[in-house]
C-alpha cells in the first residue's frame, strides 16, 4: 500500500494523518486504485478536482457497499499527463482550498 500524508482541517487546527493507497491498475493513461478509510465526501471533491485538469478525460469513483465497501477510483487522460502526476496536483490544489477555508473560519 502507498501511503500519503495528508492534511485536513479539525478544530482549527491541522491534523496530519497517513491515507491509505492501494493502487489496482498503472498504465501510461490509465489509474485505478482504492483509498482505504474514505467515504463519499472526500472522493468526490477530488473527483472534480480532477476534472479540472485539462489532460484527464475520465474521473469517477464508485464504492460498491455503503458501509464496507472501499472507494475505486479511475482517472484516465489524454496521454499528454501521467494519472499520477493529475491525482497529486488535484491532491496539492484540495490542500490549498482547505487552507483558505481554515483562513476564513479563523477571520470570522
Amino acid at each position: 500500500m502507498l501511503e500519503i500524508r495528508e492534511r485536513f482541517l479539525k478544530a482549527n487546527k491541522i491534523l496530519f494523518f497517513k491515507m491509505k493507497l492501494k493502487i489496482l491498475e498503472d498504465k501510461k493513461n490509465r489509474m485505478v486504485l482504492q483509498i482505504v478509510g474514505e467515504t463519499h465526501t472526500f472522493c468526490n471533491a477530488l473527483k472534480k478536482e480532477l476534472w479540472n485538469d485539462k489532460h484527464v478525460k475520465i474521473a469517477g469513483y464508485n464504492i460498491k457497499h455503503p458501509v464496507v465497501g472501499v472507494p475505486r477510483i479511475i482517472i484516465e487522460t489524454d496521454g499528454a499527463e501521467k494519472p499520477k502526476k493529475a491525482l497529486i496536483e488535484a491532491a496539492k490544489r484540495l490542500d490549498k482550498i482547505a487552507g483558505k477555508f481554515k483562513s476564513s473560519l479563523q477571520k470570522g
